[in-house]
């Protein structure tokens, strides 16, 4: 018994639009190029008034885990 097999054209049917719209693209690099200049800018972000004794918390549990 023989099997059947298709033969033609594997093209896409006429009417179908592969391209990507134009936002496709812009989204995900406004999205990088935020997340880039918010990583970067991070160094000139004024500390903030907390409690003194959480940094000295943190100092003594790095002090201690350098031993």
């Amino acid at each position: 018994m023989t099997a059947l097999t298709r033969t033609g054209d594997r093209t896409a049917p006429a009417g179908v639009d592969t391209r990507l719209p134009w936002w496709a693209l812009a989204l995900p690099i406004a999205a990088f190029t935020f997340l880039l200049l918010l990583v970067t800018g991070a160094d000139g972000a004024a500390a903030t008034g907390g409690d003194p004794g959480m940094g000295e918390l943190l100092q003594r549990i790095g002090q201690t885990l350098t031993l």
